[in-house]
């Protein structure tokens, strides 16, 4: 059973909360030495964070937080410390990610700004040589321990997705290229420095989509970015807006794209040219700085490098930095992440302004798309990525999906160039809701574990 709360978008005070029993023990790692997260999950009411066959998966929920408006994340952050306040917790491991857990995804926007902070029934963790089960109820007593066998059965696999076809959301390709090219004119007359545009593109299969399906390919084709779902928001993330583990504090920033192609000595060279473009790096600049500014209040001991590398992905290529401090204030992930969103990587500079302009120029809601999505636990620790990559199933009919991507423009964009990269961005997604030339299998795709 699920104890769910909603609150309206005009009240500020955190709604009442159940008091939680958790317990978490460790899975024998001989055992369960195999262990694939996704493969656990269940079609309904399942969560997920997982890079590299690690992290975490939900099962079922125990308590949710359902709110929306501008004062989503400080309502969000007041009924968690009240959540982990009130639960009984009997934690035999005691790591980041162990004991009470919680998965999120927040809204880009303020208004409407639907977003979720969900408390799973069951939690399976793993990390490193380490595995382990929590489970979580409003029970007065603490649960007993059950087998892997006995709580979850064999799921039935998932099917794959059939007959979908595609079509423009909002905005045509052309529609978008103009908005860019207005874009562009409004940051040469000094109104703005950047902003962020994104498009969507829509799917509909001929079944109901079962999300671990794509969930599973995407996982598989790009393991070096953080796999996620959270109510029917699914993808896979290359940005982690930030990790805060035991006082260390880290945030990947990715800004300034380039696609890859199939030729290895070609890749080299675009790696090449991004790193030295003048509009990319531009662009990098200005989502570091947000970031930097965002973590500084909050943080000591700040490293910020002083140049990007370039992070290479199996459809493109991005100029990245990562960041590191240490937690000065006491802050939680979620307070941090609400802190930093939205970031100049997924929204513009000034804020005010781009946030203004994207309304205007986009025709869309962007729901959770560009939003935090991730996790956090009773101490605070967690990991927050920037909802890219991604997909919305809709809840009124599950044959639907909604895909997103988004290009930032800054005064050299060229509106053909930018609308080639939100097309490439838009490729995990699509690509895992079509079928594989080199997979004949009717099973879901398997991760490669570590």
């Amino acid at each position: 059973m699920t104890e769910s709360s909603a609150i309206p978008t005009d009240e500020f005070a955190a709604p009442d909360v159940p008091r939680l029993v958790v317990r978490t023990t460790e899975l024998d790692p001989d055992v369960h030495a195999g262990l694939d997260l996704l493969q656990t999950l269940p079609a309904e009411e399942a969560t997920a964070w997982v890079r590299r066959g690690e992290g975490l998966v939900g099962h079922g929920e125990a308590a949710r937080l359902d709110v929306a408006g501008p004062d989503r994340f400080a309502i969000a952050v007041r009924w968690w410390d009240k959540l982990a306040e009130s639960a009984a917790v009997r934690d035999e491991i005691g790591e980041p990610g162990t004991g009470l857990v919680g998965f999120g995804s927040f809204a880009f926007a303020d208004d409407p700004g639907h977003s979720a902070l969900v408390v799973p029934r069951v939690v399976l963790g793993r990390r490193g040589d380490r595995r382990w089960l929590t489970t979580i109820s409003v029970e007065p007593a603490l649960p007993t321990v059950p087998s892997l066998p006995s709580l979850f059965g064999t799921p039935p696999p998932p099917e794959r997705p059939q007959g979908v076809v595609f079509a423009d959301g909002a905005l045509t390709g052309a529609q978008w290229a103009s908005a860019v090219a207005d874009a562009v004119r409004r940051i040469d007359a000094g109104d703005l420095d950047k902003v962020v545009l994104a498009r969507d593109l829509l799917a509909v299969a001929e079944k109901p989509v079962d999300f671990r399906w794509p969930l599973a390919r995407i996982a598989r084709d790009y393991p070096a970015c953080w796999t996620y779902a959270v109510r029917g928001l699914i993808g896979a993330t290359p940005e982690m807006l930030v990790r805060l583990e035991n006082g260390l504090v880290t945030s990947r920033v990715l800004a300034g794209t380039i696609r890859r192609t199939n030729d290895d000595a070609r890749d080299l060279a675009l790696a090449a040219s991004l790193a030295r473009s003048s509009k990319d790096l531009e662009e990098h600049e200005y989502a570091v700085r947000s970031v930097a500014d965002s973590l500084a209040p909050h943080c000591t001991s700040m490293n910020v490098p002083e140049s990007p590398f370039v992070l290479h992905l199996p459809n493109v290529m991005h100029l990245a930095t990562d960041l590191a401090g240490v937690l000065a204030d006491g802050s939680s992930a979620l307070e941090l992440a609400a802190a930093l969103h939205p970031s100049a990587a997924v929204c513009g500079t000034p804020t005010p302004v781009a946030l203004s302009l994207i309304a205007e120029l986009e025709h869309m809601d962007r729901g959770r798309y560009a939003g935090p999505v991730g996790w956090v636990d009773a101490a605070g620790n967690g990991e927050w990525g920037i909802a890219l990559r991604c997909a919305q199933v809709d809840s009124e009919d599950p044959r639907r999906l909604r895909l997103y991507a988004g290009c930032g423009i800054v005064a050299d964009s060229v509106p053909e160039s930018e609308l080639a990269e939100a097309q490439a961005k838009l490729v995990p997604v699509r690509d895992a809701l079509t079928p594989d030339p080199n997979d004949t299998s009717a099973s879901a795709p398997a991760l490669d574990q570590p």
